[in-house]
């Protein structure tokens, strides 16, 4: 009995993979070998990538930050600790937006966090 082949099936596959690859450099767009190996590779830069730009993006706000709140005599760690003990509950993207839009509220903030900061040195310190 003869061997029998797909080739409806596999060429379905080859021309999916073809397309996806469509525009890639080289033979990794046109030859299905190498257009194989190429999605595969992409597809884990994307994966890895999807989660690594929310880390770049929280470094980029933290820089932001401290670059704002230098000038005006507090370091980043110091303003958010301040931050902190005022209750002001803002995430770095919005102190970041703040930082470079809203100059006055941002250095409101500055000083709130700068207060909270002096009475909390101005307590005694209380053995537990």
């Amino acid at each position: 009995m003869p061997r029998s082949t797909n080739a409806v099936a596999t060429k379905k596959r080859r021309r999916r993979i073809l397309q996806q690859t469509k525009g890639y450099f080289g033979n990794k767009s046109r030859l299905y070998r190498y257009a194989v190996d190429a999605f595969w590779r992409a597809g884990c830069f994307a994966y890895r990538d999807r989660r690594k730009k929310k880390t770049e993006f929280r470094q980029l706000w933290i820089v932001r930050i401290n670059a704002a709140c230098r000038p005006m005599g507090i370091p980043y760690c110091r303003l958010m600790a301040g931050l902190r003990m005022a209750g002001v509950e803002l995430d770095r993207r919005s102190l970041s937006e703040l930082a470079i839009h809203g100059g006055e509220a941002f250095g409101a903030l500055v000083e709130r966090a700068k207060l909270a900061l002096a009475e909390r040195e101005r307590q005694p310190l209380v053995a537990g």
